[in-house]
Order: structure tokens, then C-alpha cells, then sequence
């Protein structure tokens, strides 16, 4: 029997590209899965191609743009009381914007999206999660992380605003966090992982003319969704990748990432990963300037 058959599993960006593939492999596999998707029309639409595909009639449509904080804790709730128990939770939403855009609540929206969102939804699924262990929290990061930087004075990206600086800095935070938590759920038989997906041919490509100018070109070189879910899936499901947690998969193998993740003794970093991880000992989660309650 599949890892996740009659199980709990959370997907966020389920309509298009990775997190689609990924949701019908899940529900390929049996699970009951939750698709957390923006748009309700494409949601909607991608819930009833999943469902034709793979025939699993436990596939479910939340909304939420997790780029407002709002939205992650309504739709948290909604999953909580609908999923006591989860078994794999899937950050795979993201995005990539061209020029400097702000949410709902005035925060930069690459960093919202990409790692603020995932960080506050973990934390609100965090005992849904620690229910259904042995269970696994997964983030899609990226190869992007290695040229990553994270400014703690200027987390908003206000003074110098760059695509590629931002959104290599919005997953290295993607792994950082991972990492952190990771320690702290040891021994809770919740891993937390993240996954390198491979240069994939999705929607991230129209970030701006130059990547719209180059997909046409290279597209064939690229991965498809389904390539890149392979990975993620393999995270979620297979015994291989159940028992390590903090780590860094690419190819279905653990993978190298950022020098500084791996050194425990780096004062510096402790005190990065502190801010990136939920404190389960407060109802409070504080990260850096900002204060998630």
C-alpha cells in the first residue's frame, strides 16, 4: 500500500505546472488532497482534471492567496477542521516578480509569497501535522538559493530591488527554514525537507521579457511539470526520503546546498535560522522585522 493511501496531504499552487503534477500523483496514490490554489475557476477546473485522471474523488479546493496573511490563517483554519490529521504538507506555491510589488498587508511580494506564506501556514498546521507522524512537511526551493542573501535590514528589499536577487533570497530563506525545523521536530516523527525541482518549463518563465524572449528557445530543454514533480513526489512519499529530514533533495538524492546551511558551529547562521523557524513555545512567531500572531 501506498505511503499515502486514505491519507491527509496539502498542496498550495495545485491549478498549474509542478504543484498540479504533484497533486495528481498524490491522488494517484490514494491520498485525500487538499489543493490550495488562488484562482477558484482554475482551481476548480484542475480539482475536476485530477479527479478524471486519476478517478480519487477525495480531492478538495481551498483558496487563499498566500501572499496575504489573512488568507493563510482562514485557510489554515478551513484545513484544520476539515484534515485533523496531515500527512504531507507541500509549500510549492511562488512567484517571481519583475519590479518591486507589495501584498495586501505592504509586504514585498517574492518574499510573501515564497517564504513568509509556507512559514505561516506551517506553523498553523504544525499539530495537524505532528497528528498523522509519521508524516513530512516539503518546500519547493531552488538551485536559485546559492546566489541568495538575505538582508536583515532591508528584509522588504526597499533599497536595491532585483528579480534574481530577490527570489534567490526568498529561497535560501526556503532552506534555512527548513533546516531549523527540522531540529526542532526531531523526535516528533515529522521530517521536513526541500526539493530542488530541476529548471522546469512553468508559468515562472513570463517573470519578465527577457525570460518570455528566452521559453520559446530553451523550452525544450527544460524539464516539464511532470519531471519536475518527480522529485517532490519522491520527498512525499517514498521510504527512501522517510526517515532523513533537513535535507536538500535534487534528482531524488540528497544534494549539497548553501555552504553556510551546513555548518552548525556558524553563530551567525543559528541566529539567521532562529528568525525562520516557528518557536512552538509561543503563540507568537517572530521573523525579523515582522511579528506573525
Amino acid at each position: 500500500m501506498s505511503a499515502v493511501a486514505g491519507r491527509a496531504a496539502v498542496v498550495t499552487g495545485a491549478n498549474a505546472g509542478i504543484g498540479f503534477e504533484t497533486a495528481r500523483g498524490l491522488a494517484a496514490e490514494g491520498a485525500q488532497v487538499a489543493m490550495v490554489c488562488r484562482d477558484e475557476k482554475r482551481g476548480a477546473a484542475a480539482r475536476q482534471a485530477i479527479i478524471a485522471a486519476t478517478g480519487n474523488e477525495g480531492v478538495s479546493l481551498f483558496l487563499a492567496d498566500l501572499g496575504v496573511l489573512a488568507d493563510v490563517r482562514r485557510v489554515a483554519a478551513e484545513i484544520a477542521a476539515a484534515m485533523p490529521a496531515i500527512a504531507v504538507l507541500i509549500h510549492n506555491a511562488g512567484t517571481a516578480q519583475a519590479r518591486r510589488a507589495v501584498t495586501a498587508d505592504g509586504l514585498e511580494m517574492t518574499f510573501a509569497v515564497n517564504h513568509l506564506g509556507p512559514f505561516l501556514l506551517t506553523h498553523l498546521l504544525l499539530e495537524q501535522v505532528k497528528a498523522a507522524a509519521p508524516s513530512r512537511i516539503i518546500t519547493v526551493a531552488s538551485a536559485a538559493h546559492r546566489r541568495g542573501r538575505i538582508d536583515f535590514g532591508d528584509l522588504q528589499h526597499t533599497r536595491r530591488y532585483g528579480v534574481l536577487r530577490a527570489y534567490a533570497a526568498s529561497k535560501l530563506a526556503n532552506i534555512l527554514f527548513t533546516r531549523e525545523l527540522a531540529r526542532r521536530l526531531k523526535g516528533t516523527g515529522v521530517v521536513a525537507n526541500c526539493v530542488h525541482p530541476g529548471t522546469v518549463n512553468t508559468s515562472i518563465w513570463q517573470v519578465n521579457w527577457i525570460a518570455r524572449t528566452l521559453a520559446p528557445l530553451v523550452g525544450g530543454l527544460l524539464r516539464t511539470p511532470a519531471e519536475g514533480a518527480a522529485t517532490v513526489l519522491f520527498a512525499a512519499m517514498d521510504p527512501a526520503a522517510a526517515d532523513v529530514s533537513g535535507v536538500y533533495f535534487a534528482d531524488n538524492a540528497p544534494t549539497p546546498s548553501h555552504r553556510e546551511h551546513h555548518d552548525p558551529q556558524h553563530d551567525r547562521l543559528r541566529c539567521r535560522c532562529d528568525r525562520f523557524a516557528p518557536r512552538q513555545d509561543c503563540p507568537r512567531v517572530s521573523f525579523g522585522e515582522f511579528t506573525l500572531s
